[in-house]
């Protein structure tokens, strides 16, 4: 599992090195829009290489993935965490009634914890 985890992060490492090479010339991003700039002073563009902004992109969007599931996900987290909780409070009366409870055992489980005796070997057939 290591060396495929390996394999991937090698092969995910190519695939983008491949990209950035390949989209290395120069791009002028707007960081607001036209018409605020009149009211906004100073010069809100940039030129950064195009694969940056691919880059960048991607990371974004893996991100907002990464939340939203982790959002979605909320009510199942406390769905099993009051579970477990039920279930710490049931295990500990099952525990504290064995304690007091001595009641006769049931016949069947009786039998079932009773130890076996050994089985003698049988003679093989000729």
């Amino acid at each position: 599992m290591r060396y495929l985890r390996l394999l991937f992060v090698v092969v995910l490492a190519a695939v983008l090195v491949v990209v950035a090479l390949a989209n290395r010339q120069f791009v002028e991003v707007s960081l607001i829009p036209a018409g605020l700039d009149q009211w906004i002073p100073g010069d809100w563009t940039a030129r950064i290489p195009l694969f940056l902004i691919i880059l960048l992109a991607v990371l974004a969007g893996m991100l907002l993935g990464v939340v939203w599931e982790w959002l979605r996900e909320a009510s199942q987290r406390r769905e099993s965490a009051q579970r477990a909780h039920e279930l710490r409070l049931l295990e500990r009366e099952v525990g504290s009634l064995r304690k007091t409870h001595h009641a006769p055992r049931d016949e069947v489980l009786a039998i079932l914890d009773a130890p076996r005796p050994a089985t003698p070997a049988l003679p093989a057939k000729s």
